[in-house]
């Protein structure tokens, strides 16, 4: 059985967040979506839960965070190519999200991110084998 990651994130406006993602190309599955939180899959091993505010603060006695001023976890997803990343950060700013760095071009490694539109940070990363 192989591992898969669930990775739950708080938003402020869940019809919104649902739009931003789908349109990078994560599907939405019914059957782990409501007005509380939808599942979206990245691929067959990651999963991303979106959890209205109120509903994630049910899983922990800790204050939120606000993405848009503080940082508690960076994301980050490798792709199959280069134009694969470029194109993700493309999509993510055609659906309202920001790019706060420049791509960066390490030779053997090229990255690039974006925030989404509770201001998670999500790393793209193409590595040559």
């Amino acid at each position: 059985m192989s591992t898969s990651l669930f990775i739950n994130l708080p938003v402020a406006d869940l019809a919104a967040s649902i739009a931003f993602y789908n349109q990078l190309g994560f599907t939405t599955n019914p059957a782990f979506t409501n007005d509380q939180g939808a599942g979206l899959e990245i691929s067959p091993q990651i999963k991303l839960m979106l959890l209205t505010q109120p509903f994630f603060q049910t899983f922990t006695h800790k204050a939120l965070v606000d993405a848009n001023s503080h940082t508690e976890v960076l994301l980050c997803l490798s792709q199959d190519s280069r134009s694969a990343v470029d194109d993700m950060v493309q999509k993510a700013l055609a659906a309202g999200g920001t790019a706060p760095r420049a791509a960066q071009d390490h030779g053997f490694m090229y990255g690039h991110g974006f925030e989404d539109l509770d201001g998670h940070i999500w790393e793209l990363v193409y590595m040559e084998s």
